[in-house]
């Protein structure tokens, strides 16, 4: 199947490892040219040279450094992608998570999360999408998490965030109708990833039994509803995300990609 990507420029924040790194990876399988981002110049360079020999892709994967909490760093990083020919597809997958119990969360990280995993999104979705309408082509992704539709009480601040993602996704679907623009956001599920093996390891420690015990009564003590019963992989969640963007008729939707764990229609 033809996704017709190939001419396609598309940001993938948070693309040094995990999911993002995963979506990046697909995208340049269907030919497109890739900016990987992060906030350290040396992870950018490496993955993406790891990505363009993996993929036979030199010139096709480039770089995007900016750390996307900080409003000036993500103006300078809109100018040089501006700059270089802009972005067709944006895809914003930075975020944060963290188990903690709900009285220890400070207000100052309740304002981290949101401007972390809110406002990276908000403040490039506001730079790229006027130009996307213009043009008559763009595409948006926001990264969700199944936590926006079922919360966790040991992650609040987390779920909360993702929740209003996909409010933002489909208030700016709304600004899009009859343009070739679509605005989407993509719900994993459990995803194996780097950052959910440190977590494991550490709970591993924290209560003296070995990690893959834990892993392995996970889904039957804490997602007894999955229909999967196994973590989603990042290949999982790539692939989807990027059908979502091939297709102009799926707009302002929330696709789910996490096992059937919420139980609705």
């Amino acid at each position: 199947m033809d996704l017709k990507l190939n001419d396609k420029n598309v940001l993938v924040t948070g693309s040094t490892s995990g999911i993002g790194k995963a979506i990046a990876a697909a995208y340049l399988k269907e030919g497109a040219t890739v900016y990987i981002n992060g906030r350290d110049q040396a992870r950018c360079d490496a993955t993406a040279n790891e990505l363009a020999s993996q993929f036979n892709a030199q010139g096709k994967v480039k770089t995007a450094v900016a750390d996307l909490a900080d409003s000036a760093a993500t103006d300078a990083l809109v100018a040089q992608l501006t700059a270089a020919g802009g972005i067709d597809i944006l895809i914003n997958n930075t975020g944060i998570f963290e188990v903690k119990a709900f009285e220890q969360i400070s207000d100052d990280e309740w304002m981290h999360y949101f401007n972390v995993n809110i406002l990276s999104a908000v403040r490039l979705s506001r730079a790229l999408l006027p130009t996307m309408l213009e043009k008559d082509y763009g595409r948006i992704v926001n990264i969700s998490s199944e936590c926006a539709i079922k919360p966790l009480g040991q992650m609040v601040h987390y779920s909360v965030t993702k929740t209003a993602l996909l409010s933002l996704s489909r208030a700016l679907s709304e600004l899009t109708k009859g343009k070739n623009v679509t605005v989407n956001s993509v719900l994993p599920g459990p995803t194996w990833t780097e950052g959910v093996e440190n977590y494991f390891d550490s709970l591993a420690t924290k209560e003296g039994k070995p990690a893959q015990d834990l892993i392995d009564s996970y889904f039957a003590e804490h997602e007894p509803t999955s229909l999967l019963q196994r973590f989603v992989t990042v290949e999982e969640v790539a692939e989807s995300t990027v059908y979502l963007t091939s297709n102009r008729a799926m707009n302002g939707q929330s696709l789910r990609v996490e096992g059937g764990i919420i139980r609705a229609l």
